[in-house]
């Protein structure tokens, strides 16, 4: 099996979209195919010893779920179930997608409650990305002048995509062993 493993909520499809690039661009057997989090149990995460998770911002700074008009369940539903794992030993990089100028008082806020959740539950967490190059007001996934991971906007930046992936990629992949 895969030592790491990449888990996506999404609800436009945007996040699998990354989650693909990232899959494509690591290109290593140690590294599974991406999967939906709605398709994943607590067991399935623990299996892996490291994840690479990601999570798009809806409504007002919400994770995905079905209360902010999501298709399917997503992080909303496992949030829960995932506070109460233990996750120490696990190494994990997280990356959120998020919209600076339409949403500036909660740019990425889910990926600092995933952050949360996940630091909780004793997981390491590596990947944190610097705030230069963005324009917003708040974010929850701001700790001093880093976010707790990789921040994508694809309605303001897409340019920006891979230039930012491949640097995060290469960041992420010796604490991930790969």
């Amino acid at each position: 099996m895969a030592k790491t493993g990449i888990i996506f909520g999404t609800d436009t499809g945007k996040t699998r979209k990354v989650a693909k690039q990232i899959y494509k661009m690591l290109g290593s057997d140690d590294v599974a195919k991406p999967v939906n989090i709605n398709r994943c149990s607590i067991d399935d995460l623990l299996e892996f010893d490291n994840l690479i998770i990601g999570t798009p911002t809806l409504g007002e700074g919400e994770l995905p779920g079905l209360s902010v008009d999501c298709e399917s369940e997503s992080w909303e539903e496992i949030a829960g179930e995932l506070e109460g794992a233990d996750f120490s030993g696990k190494t994990i990089a997280l990356y959120g997608l998020g919209d600076q100028e339409g949403y500036p008082d909660e740019f990425v806020d889910a990926l600092g409650e995933l952050y949360e959740i996940f630091s909780g539950a004793g997981a390491t967490i590596v990947g944190r990305w610097p705030n230069d190059g963005y324009t917003f007001n708040s974010s929850a996934a701001l700790d001093g002048n880093e976010f707790v991971g990789l921040v994508l906007d694809l309605d303001n930046q897409a340019n920006l995509l891979e230039e930012r992936l491949t640097h995060w990629l290469e960041m992420i992949k010796p604490e991930l062993g790969l």
